[in-house]
């Protein structure tokens, strides 16, 4: 990791592993030694705002674009659905009917309508808002509610942490859980990917998938294992076999979910938690040496 922005995804093969646990306190944690950014890309369910209350800045509504029927310059050619493989146009007798949850904004339609019937409109998909918390800048994008896509929002999201905070060296990702299309998506421009997980079979199922998914893209990865203490061994076990670097291992403690359950960041109140922040650190350190 060698240039000027450090971006590091935290992702996670399912949810309730501790990803908002590590993202938030990280964040926090890493903004008391220079300034850093926390961006939350788990648009459909963001919720680091729990835990990040800082001052609020500016919220900017985000747009899509889906394509318009124009029935007057319509000649019923057809090409329209023949074009769209996301079946987002469809013609229904004399009527072409626009699912705009299916559009993927390719513009095919639009561009090979061979009278212009499809232009593209903006259509609202979400929010971003901006908080300043100390030295920490947080970002949130939200989906609206009914709107299925959430990969549109992150890429424009991404956008805009370039457009306007190139400056901040440090960036964190809080990714969506899982393995599909989203978690693609926020990890695409990572420069590294830490997997936290826990020390469970679901735990460990759910790390494979991720691993899998991590190595197609050709990520530099690293694992977390959270609630360590509980479970079994296997967890640990697998990244030996597989030579993955286990930067940290947080402590089952129960300090550690009173505060989380409260809304509380807590590596400044339990000191495990810093220890684990610490070990994450200077692994990071290392990278950028």
């Amino acid at each position: 990791m060698t240039n000027n922005n450090i971006k590091i995804a935290i992702a996670s093969g399912k949810g309730g592993t501790g990803k908002t646990l590590l993202s938030t306190n990280l964040a926090a944690y890493l903004s008391e030694k220079e300034p850093t950014l926390l961006v939350d890309l788990d648009v459909e369910e963001p919720n680091d705002s729990l835990f990040i209350k800082g001052t609020f800045l500016r919220e900017t509504e985000q747009f899509k674009m889906i394509p318009k029927w124009d029935e007057s310059k319509c000649i019923l050619c057809g090409d329209c659905t023949k074009n769209c493989k996301y079946h987002a146009v469809v013609q229904m007798g004399r009527f072409i009917a626009i699912f705009n949850e299916l559009c993927h904004s390719c513009y095919a339609c639009s561009e090979l309508c061979p009278t212009g019937a499809l232009p593209m409109q903006p259509h609202k998909m979400g929010e971003t808002r901006e908080y300043e918390y100390n030295n920490l800048m947080f970002i949130e994008s939200q989906l609206m509610i009914g709107e299925e896509q959430a990969v549109p929002l992150i890429h424009k999201t991404q956008t805009m942490v370039d457009e306007s905070y190139s400056n901040t060296t440090l960036q964190l990702f809080d990714c969506p859980p899982g393995t599909s299309c989203p978690v693609v998506a926020a990890t695409e421009k990572a420069d590294f990917v830490i997997l936290i997980t826990e020390p469970t079979p679901f735990g460990l199922h759910d790390l494979k998938l991720a691993v899998e998914t991590m190595r197609k893209l050709h990520k530099p990865f690293g694992v977390v294992i959270n609630r360590a203490g509980i479970g079994n061994d296997d967890v640990e076990n697998y990244c030996v076999d597989e030579r993955i670097d286990i930067i940290s291992k947080i402590p089952f403690n129960k300090e550690i979910a009173q505060y989380y359950s409260q809304g509380e960041l807590a590596f400044n109140k339990v000191e495990v938690l810093k220890k684990s922040l610490d070990e994450v650190w200077n692994y990071l350190l290392e990278g950028r040496n």
